[in-house]
């Protein structure tokens, strides 16, 4: 039987400790167990830290609203010693979490007039958003640009908790009342890359200033202001703005050159939430994991308890399946889709056929001669990737070289080419990222095409002997069809961590998004690049993330009493599945429909989701019981909840039966699963609701009652879906998918479900 000390008894262990390598700590802690003689539990973290630890700054972080614990630099017997202690519930080891990386606000209908709400108008919901915070976790921000001028703009909101941090470049001043907080977090980065961390980097200015370009990219499209003749070097030129125009932006510097530490981003998110953020939006994530191990999940919980809505990337790692990051269901996890609009770009090949691709080069071009064409020439095997080092500059100078995608970033690809002494490239795609499209800003003459164009190619070089090629370039174009279309490099279901939450939640604008950009870096973000510009275009899932958080905030300012769980709900249950070509929903990643594995419920429509009719609700309680339902310790569900005296008195019967406004249907040793939702009404008083189920093949479904009258605004009734997995099928191993519909002559309330065979 292992033997339990308290805490102060193992200080007079530490003694003996001599010092050694160390990394960083989050240790879990009882709340409840500070002792009297401790004012505070900074206090107590303090004190235990200096007679255990050599080292007199091994204290990184104490968190407060967050997480219940501390974050400390500790070797690897300080940490024996802490698992030992009975005031400890555990202590694990930082995460390193990585980034995701003006058209849109048209796209979404947000140019328009939202119409009447409720009576209001947009005049009436812009003038509300004034009072809404949206904090950004990401890698600070840059002041300067036009995204955050705050002219017009009334009094900071007198809640507000946050301030401006001053750093070597960086004045608080530099503050408005439209940038209102910034901040940065540097501890667990700093531990990583000290003499006695594991990594290796130059040092950075540590301030709230953005380096980087992606968190002033992030913040600007979330709640930037509108900013006239916005481009990247001539291209998406228009007005530039974020989806909330009028919404406040705080700064959250969590993110460095390594990448984003997970001691930092519970910092980060602590602060936020004391700081008194309406939204919180975080473009950045790492792999699944059990909730009471992943970072955001657990800071995430405390945020949705306190009203925070909490929206994240699900990931740039499709079309993998199962690729997920931030899948906890209190989250909203967003997928990317594509916009209406494309910046083509042409490859004509020697023997008269024209290709079509897309670029953002913006340079003097190749002129209209056709120069010789390579691929996978030389010795190097690495040479049809176009890795560092890779080309022969005596086999590609002066030609245009083809460029299979992947491994390397494909900006890097073309300066490999530039460096070698090639004058252009043809990026070509592979089965991995099939028809999708990014373009960018490269540094010479390059397009990128799809992956049959990219076999044609590729098969032309091979059978003609003297292959050639010319590229040409033609800015940009509007009312792209089909769109919206799934990115093929975004995460995908199913979430392994809870297969009965379906997740992604939903898909927003995330390929060639244009937004505001630091003046630090050039637009492909390479060292080599010279090139400033206000603004910048990404692709990403980071870039999908923010268009929701920006919409979150409108309905925040449309509905203040509405509770994040209900917020998420109405973006949820109002999305579209159908394209601008009136068919389903396509995925970049080859011929077949997208699925709601990986879009989620659908595309975000932000005109219905400011009134759905009726929403799925879910309180902290729901949430509880959900966990309670994983089989988790109640130490792993204290550690979620920070409530010291949670108990799993009431759990689910399935994790399924949580309220959530979307279904995956498990079928394991049994034919028959049944959940039971409760719809409030949140439209019109007297109304009524009728079912509508897509029927499948295999699966027999029920939903009993088929009819919800709602006599009252605020009405609240529940009903049961039965589903029957019919004999004779034979689906081990396989998914389907259809839709439970809630409507009326006024709305769709639509719910996407999975459907899933394990083993029958």
């Amino acid at each position: 039987m292992a033997v339990i000390w308290p805490l102060a008894a193992l200080l007079l262990l530490s003694l003996s400790i001599s010092t050694a390598a160390k990394q960083t700590y989050i240790v879990h802690m009882k709340h409840n167990t500070k002792p009297d003689s401790f004012p505070t539990h900074h206090d107590w973290y303090t004190a235990s830290l200096q007679s255990l630890a050599s080292t007199p700054d091994s204290l990184l972080y104490t968190y407060t609203n967050a997480f219940d614990g501390f974050a400390a630099s500790l070797s690897d017997e300080e940490v024996e010693l802490l698992k030992q202690s009975q005031s400890v519930v555990g202590v694990y080891e930082d995460t390193l979490y990585s980034l995701h990386t003006t058209r849109t606000p048209a796209f979404l209908g947000l140019n328009t007039d939202l119409g009447p709400l409720d009576g209001r108008h947009a005049s009436d919901i812009n003038q509300a958003s004034n009072d809404v915070i949206v904090g950004v976790l990401d890698t600070g921000i840059w002041p300067e640009s036009k995204s955050f001028s705050d002219s017009g703009m009334p009094e900071i909101p007198t809640r507000w908790k946050g301030g401006c941090e001053s750093g070597p470049d960086f004045s608080p001043k530099l503050c408005n009342k439209k940038l209102i907080g910034a901040r940065y977090f540097s501890k667990g980065y700093n531990m990583a890359s000290s003499g006695r961390g594991y990594l290796k980097k130059p040092k950075e200015i540590e301030s709230p200033r953005d380096r980087d370009g992606h968190g002033t990219h992030t913040a600007s499209t979330a709640a930037g202001s509108q900013v006239a003749n916005a481009s990247l070097l001539g291209y998406a030129s228009g007005t530039a703005r974020g989806m909330a125009t009028h919404a406040r932006v705080a700064s959250y510097k969590v993110c460095w050159t390594s990448g984003c530490f997970g001691s930092d981003i519970l910092a980060g998110m602590d602060r936020a939430i004391a700081d008194g953020v309406d939204v919180l939006s975080l473009s950045l994530g790492g792999g699944s994991a059990p909730y009471y191990r992943d970072t955001i999940a657990i800071g995430a919980f405390t945020a949705m308890e306190r009203g925070i809505f909490v929206s994240c990337s699900a990931g740039n790692s499709g079309p993998s399946i199962a690729s997920l990051a931030n899948v906890a269901p209190w989250i909203m996890t967003v997928g990317a889709g594509t916009l209406d609009r494309d910046f083509p770009a042409y490859a004509v090949m020697g023997n008269k056929k024209r290709f079509a691709g897309v670029s953002l080069y913006s340079g003097a071009g190749m002129g209209g001669k056709p120069v010789g064409l390579v691929y996978n020439k030389g010795g190097n095997s690495t040479s049809i990737l176009c890795m560092p080092g890779s080309l022969e500059p005596k086999l590609v100078r002066g030609k245009v070289v083809i460029c299979d995608r992947g491994i390397n970033p494909r900006v890097e690809k073309g300066a490999v080419v530039r460096d070698a002494g090639g004058v252009g490239m043809i990026l070509a795609n592979t089965a991995e990222s099939g028809e999708e499209l990014v373009a960018d800003s490269h540094l010479l003459p390059a397009v990128a095409v799809g992956r049959k164009i990219g076999d044609v190619i590729r098969e032309y070089v091979k059978s003609d002997p003297n292959p050639t090629a010319v590229l040409s370039f033609e800015g940009t174009v509007l009312n792209v069809r089909p769109s919206p279309v799934v990115a093929a490099f975004s995460s995908r279901g199913p979430n392994l961590v809870t297969r009965e939450i379906l997740k992604p939640d939903l898909i927003g604008p995330g390929v060639n998004i244009l937004a505001a950009w630091s003046e630090t870096i050039g637009p492909t973000g390479l060292e080599t690049d010279t090139r400033k510009t206000e603004f910048n275009i990404m692709s990403g899932t980071s870039m999908s993330c923010p268009h929701i958080s920006g919409v979150a905030a409108l309905l925040k300012a449309a509905h203040p009493t509405w509770s994040p769980s209900a917020m998420k709900s109405a973006l949820m249950t109002t999305t579209y599945v159908i394209d601008n070509t009136n068919s389903s929903l396509q995925d970049a990643a080859g011929s077949a429909p997208s699925s709601p594995w990986s879009h989620g419920s659908g595309h975000v429509d932000p005109h219905k989701a400011l009134s759905p009719g009726l929403v799925y609700d879910i309180s902290t309680d729901e949430y509880i019981a959900f966990l309670c339902s994983l089989d988790y310790t109640i130490e792993h569900v204290q550690a979620i909840v920070k409530r010291p005296n949670t108990t799993c008195s009431r759990k689910l019967s399935n994790p399924g039966d949580l309220n959530y406004p979307s279904f995956s249907v498990v079928f394991a040793n049994n034919r028959v699963v049944r959940y039971t939702r409760e719809l409030t009404n949140v439209g019109a008083a007297g109304s009524t609701y009728e079912v509508d189920v897509t029927r499948l093949p295999a699966v027999q479904v029920t939903v009993n009652p088929s009819k919800l009258v709602f006599k009252n605004i605020g009405d609240k009734l529940r009903y049961t879906v039965t589903f029957v997995a019919k004999k004779g099928a034979s689906l081990t191993g396989r998914s389907e998918f259809g839709a439970i519909v809630w409507r009326n002559a006024q709305h769709q309330v639509r719910s996407p479900v999975a459907y899933s065979w394990t083993q029958l």
